[in-house]
């Protein structure tokens, strides 16, 4: 099974991407094939319609491709002022945009439709960033994705992880573990089988 894992942040020591990490490695130890994905290795613009009538910026349609090719996703989003960060917003935008004149793309949920997408979250404060993933969740169910029951924040991020990235407790490691897994099992089961 592929498996896309990706962070709502850029920043160097983000806990989620260290999160993102954690659940790629768990990920790996359950069989998936997993792309780890950087949002900071795209050049994607702050969305801007009179941009996108120039032209769809070639790093969408790469980001697009990504997605699309991952029927399980894997989103760990920092929480900013009680919700999803700008950055993550931004890029679902940018991915869910129809690109017009385009027969593959066309459709804005295209990338979308059908994905099995698990949540995550990490925060130095009590609740893990748990208010993002109530507030991407409606999103994401919006876009015609399956977003799994099983969520997890990890609260107090700033002493959970070793020298290595690693979580330090087992329960919170459990917890991302719990999230993968059910990912991987509901993205078997949901995507479209291929035609004998």
């Amino acid at each position: 099974m592929k498996l896309l894992i990706f962070a709502g942040s850029t920043r160097a020591q983000s806990f989620n991407r260290q999160l993102a990490k954690v659940a790629g490695r768990l990920a790996r130890q359950a069989g998936a094939e997993v792309t780890l994905l950087e949002l900071s290795s795209l050049a994607i613009p702050l969305y801007n319609a009179d941009l996108e009538a120039l032209g769809t910026p070639p790093d969408v349609i790469r980001l697009k491709e990504i997605m699309l090719a991952h029927p399980g996703w894997i989103i760990c989003s920092p929480e900013y002022n009680g919700s999803y960060t700008a950055l993550l917003k931004n890029t679902l935008d940018w991915a869910s945009s129809p690109v017009k004149g385009d027969p593959r793309w066309q459709q804005g949920t295209e990338a979308f439709t059908g994905k099995v997408v698990g949540l995550l979250s990490a925060s130095p404060g009590a609740l893990g960033g748990l208010r993002s993933l109530a507030h991407l969740t409606p999103l994401l169910l919006n876009l015609q994705c399956w977003v799994t029951p099983q969520q997890f924040a990890l609260g107090q991020a700033g002493t959970a992880f070793d020298a290595q990235g690693e979580l330090l407790i087992d329960q919170q490691r459990a917890g991302v573990e719990s999230v993968v897994k059910q990912v991987l099992w509901a993205a078997e089961r949901l995507s479209p089988q291929p035609l004998p």
